[in-house]
């Protein structure tokens, strides 16, 4: 599994509503780099999970052509938005 990957998006996004007790809660993990990225987990690797009444998901991210690590974990935190905002209905 490791600390990047689907699996560990989903317990941590499960695992914060269940501990918060909120109706909803989102989860990001990835490598934005400059380094530590490798062939099979390159830098730009992001997944982003969701825990909501409706169940438990995960969307995987690859977003090292964004090219530094300012500007993949903007996207990350976009895409966190995005994917509760859906999630809720309101786009």
């Amino acid at each position: 599994m490791g600390a990047v990957s689907e699996e560990c998006a989903l317990q941590m996004a499960h695992g914060a509503r269940r501990q918060i007790g909120t109706d909803i809660a989102v989860s990001v993990t990835g490598i934005a780099g400059p380094g530590g990225g490798t062939p099979e987990k390159p830098v730009g690797l992001v997944y982003v999970g969701i825990a909501s009444k409706r169940g438990v998901r995960a969307k995987k991210l690859l977003l090292g052509h964004l090219g530094d690590r300012t500007a993949i974990r903007e996207e990350s935190v976009c895409e966190m938005l995005r994917t509760a905002l859906e999630e809720i209905d309101l786009i």
